[in-house]
């Protein structure tokens, strides 16, 4: 029996390699001779890094940049030397995870040390870069990340404005580089979600709030990202307001397109690609699958919507695990989702269900290798 494991992280809980071990030995207690295959998951949000890591020709690297308040940090990326490609986890220098809750203030954090991640691996000499964008604590519309490239950002008066989303109402020109040493350079931008740029499902009002934005903020961040769309039509004739995804990070997405010619791509289907799970479910006779919540969001460009369709193109029967399940799941059986378990064995706090996981993972992939076989 071959079975091929391919979750995402549990966030704030376990790794997609922790879930994996944890997978494996429950599989074993039902089969000890099944052949497991690990390919741990991300989709473009938290955890996007250390699954490239996994991948064996793929060296960490790591660099002196500044965090989303401007505070000395080191952030790490991986560099695959032999291909010249980069792998950039923007939350790694940008992301909410780096700030208390009391410091989250998106009319001030900045994508700059992300920018500098990637002036970087420019310097190094990259052909290719990848940058996955989710969990960020910005809503910059990525101008952080340009200006460590050179761009400037100026008001009426020809000031620069000052970091942050709440300046990006006075934003009144767009000035770009002489010198764009990036040029060549093959962009993919790993996006886990397709927001759009403005509006009731934009940036600022679906992902404000949690960065730390009042309501009154939102409306105020909204304003600032459609000044900014203004410009950037205006000043670089790039106008992506309404592509999917263009609203990721607080408008990162919109940016990197906009700035450095970047391909916004869903994350799930950079990270297919990146680690060859076509050809390991090839010959599966199972797929597993996994993340912490499965729900309505699941279907919106997340890990096992992207595995149940790679395994559903091979015939292999997807099964998915996760700490916790809500909704219809009807759309997800259509997509190729054999059947959803929640691993919780009962009703849980959350600090008992972080404490069990590992435990409770282990279990629920020994009852369905037990069903199975």
């Amino acid at each position: 029996m071959h079975i091929v494991l391919a979750p995402d992280s549990f966030k704030e809980c376990l790794s997609a390699q922790g879930v994996c071990d944890s997978l494996t030995r429950g599989i074993r207690r039902a089969v000890p001779d099944a052949i497991v295959t690990a390919a741990p998951m991300a989709d473009g949000g938290d955890g996007t890094l250390d699954a490239f890591l996994t991948l064996g020709s793929t060296e960490e690297r790591t660099v002196a940049v500044t965090d989303p308040l401007g505070r000395s940090i080191r952030a790490r990326y991986a560099w695959q030397p032999t291909a010249r490609e980069a792998f950039i986890e923007t939350a790694t220098a940008c992301g909410l995870e780096l700030l208390s809750v009391d410091e989250r203030n998106p009319l001030r954090t900045t994508t700059f040390g992300a920018g500098q991640m990637f002036a970087q691996t420019i310097a190094d000499g990259a052909q290719s870069v990848f940058l996955t964008i989710g969990g960020s604590a910005t809503n910059d519309g990525g101008t952080g990340f340009a200006r460590a490239m050179g761009y400037r950002f100026l008001d009426a008066d020809g000031k620069d404005l000052p970091d942050g989303g709440g300046a990006l109402q006075q934003l009144a020109k767009i000035v770009s580089p002489a010198e764009q040493p990036w040029k060549g350079c093959h962009i993919v931008i790993a996006c886990d979600v397709d927001n759009p740029l403005l509006g009731a499902n934009g940036a600022a009002a679906i992902f404000g709030p949690q960065k730390g934005a009042s309501p009154e903020e939102v409306t105020q961040l909204d304003a600032g990202l459609e000044n900014f769309a203004d410009c950037l039509a205006r000043d670089l004739d790039w106008d992506g307001r309404d592509t999917p995804g263009a609203g990721a990070a607080g408008g990162l997405g919109s940016g990197l397109m906009a700035f450095f010619g970047g391909r916004l791509l869903p994350g799930v289907e950079v990270m297919i690609d990146a680690i060859q799970l076509e050809e390991k479910i090839g010959d599966a006779d199972l797929v597993i699958t996994g993340e912490g919540r499965t729900d309505g969001q699941t279907l919106r460009g997340k890990v096992c919507a992207g595995v149940a369709k790679s395994a559903a193109a091979h015939d292999v029967p997807c099964v998915i695990l996760s700490g916790a399940v809500d909704g219809d799941f009807s759309q997800l059986y259509s997509q190729g989702v054999t059947a959803v378990f929640s691993i919780s064995p009962g009703p849980r706090t959350l600090t008992e269900a972080y404490a069990a996981v590992e435990d409770d993972l282990a279990a629920a992939a020994e009852n369905v290798v037990r069903l199975i076989e």
